[in-house]
């Protein structure tokens, strides 16, 4: 069982101000699998301390100095790299191929991209008679989740570090291991002390502490909207910087002239990826109305396809949610879909045969939906699909938009004109058209209820900047 009670506070390991273990729970076996402590007020006051002074000269640093020192890192990095891809199998339940190579290559893909920019970005700028400067914001702080632990991580650090700025990490309590071994990589990696910190704890205890602290600058915060809504108002009297990455209920529109078994098969097994623990999954799929049926037995089809079990199995390709409150939360949200009269097309309550202990669920799949019914409205964050149909084009977009959330859409079709109208209606931050994603230069964020400010690439170094005007200089 790992030990990881410490936490990284000015170049140093240091024991909590309070003794307040958690136990871990690895959620495919459902047993303790690590043990951390929960930071308290004390430990923030250390960790923003020590941020503050070592913003003094980090601030100031050499384009050169960031630059090395993202080299490091990133050496450090690929040499832990299956030790972070094995953490974050036991530790959130990803199947050991996809902890290696989209959880873990995408924090070494964040890196990578960060220390491209860095190289290339234009710092100040002439406009007009004025000088025009981009200097770090300060004191940052960082939460993170539990369901994509290294992307989120490292596309918060990495911007922050490469613009010059300090950093207090709280990583997801449920998810904590790879984000202590990302702190001993920046460790390892000879970061100057003070300026990365990692404090683990919950949101009560060190994210509310660490929002409304007078001394943090910016607050760069990736979970749920209503917990997204707290930090806001915790950071609200101080006036800080808030950036949000939050919620999602993603429409993936098919339209009539796609290759349709094709578009079904693609955005019935993206809902399944990450167990559906992704907030831009594709989660309610708008059909024609006369194709309803066909969807229903094309993605029926597919959900046979997906192979639930042990993360560490080579041939597994989803694995468990991650908690048991997790677990309820899917359940529950199964029953009310039944409830509510959607017609259930595979999976369903309970778990799947042969897999009793761990928090495994059905790949499930909805049709018949309506987007009144609770399963359409609310993010499940589970393997759950929803098949919703439509009449025409309009109603489709009107039926994408109609959600508080704006993280993402999908279009499926052959008619470059007809998706681009499409696209341009749909209130969302990342449109992804026939299975095309951007990179990791893409910005990332959502409009309404699923945030503000943009990730990844160029994009994300923005938030992290405060613009200086300097005019009237000879």
């Amino acid at each position: 069982m790992r030990n990881y009670q410490q936490f990284y506070i000015n170049g140093q390991w240091v024991a909590p101000s309070t003794n307040n273990p958690l136990d871990v729970i690895n959620p495919a076996t459902e047993q303790t699998c690590a043990q951390i402590s929960l930071g308290a007020q004390a430990d923030v006051d250390a960790a923003v301390s020590a941020a503050r002074d070592a913003f003094q000269s980090f601030g100031s640093s050499a384009r050169q100095e960031r630059i090395e020192l993202f080299e490091s890192i990133i050496s450090e990095y690929k040499n832990r790299y299956n030790d972070i891809a094995e953490a974050i199998s036991e530790e959130m339940g990803a199947p050991i191929s996809l902890a290696t190579k989209a959880q873990t290559g995408a924090g070494l893909g964040h890196l990578k991209t960060a220390l491209a920019v860095l190289k290339e970005f234009h710092f100040e700028e002439q406009s007009g008679a004025s000088r025009i400067y981009k200097e770090p914001i300060g004191v940052c702080g960082l939460i993170t989740p539990w369901n994509w632990p290294m992307n989120q991580i490292t596309c918060k650090v990495a911007p922050a570090l490469a613009t010059g700025c300090t950093m207090i990490l709280k990583p997801s309590e449920i998810a904590p291991l790879s984000g202590y071994i990302f702190a001993q990589i920046m460790d390892k990696a000879g970061v100057p002390a003070g300026v990365f910190n990692l404090i683990n704890g919950d949101g009560p205890g060190v994210g509310t502490a660490l929002s409304s602290h007078p001394q943090v600058d910016m607050m760069s915060f990736t979970g749920s909207t209503r917990a997204g809504s707290l930090v806001a108002q915790n950071a609200a009297p101080t006036v800080k910087r808030v950036t949000q990455e939050l919620g999602g209920k993603s429409a993936n529109i098919i339209l009539d002239d796609a290759d349709f078994e094709q578009a079904v098969k693609r955005g019935t097994f993206s809902v399944f990826n990450n167990t559906g623990q992704s907030c831009n999954a594709p989660t309610r799929m708008l059909v024609p109305a006369d194709k309803i049926d066909l969807a229903a037995e094309v993605a029926a089809n597919t959900a046979t396809k997906v192979v639930v079990g042990a993360p560490n199995n080579e041939s597994t390709t989803m694995g468990p949610l991650v908690s048991k409150l997790q677990f309820d939360k899917v359940q529950g949200m199964i029953e009310k879909g039944l409830k509510e009269g959607a017609t259930l097309i595979c999976g369903g309550p309970g778990k799947p045969e042969g897999l009793e202990q761990g928090y495994f669920v059905k790949p499930t799949v909805f049709s018949n939906v309506n987007n009144e019914m609770t399963i359409a409205r609310e993010e499940i964050f589970g393997p759950v699909l929803s098949i919703l149909p439509y009449a025409n084009d309009e109603e489709a977009i009107a039926i994408a938009n109609d959600t508080p959330y704006g993280l993402a859409g999908y279009i499926q079709g052959n008619d470059q004109q007809r998706i681009s109208y499409i696209a341009s209606k749909i209130r969302a931050g990342n449109i992804n058209i026939n299975g095309q994603s951007g990179d990791l230069n893409t910005p990332f964020g959502g409009y309404k209820q699923s945030g503000n400010g943009r990730e990844w690439g160029v994009h994300g170094f923005e938030d992290y900047l405060e613009i200086k005007a300097v005019s009237g200089l000879e």
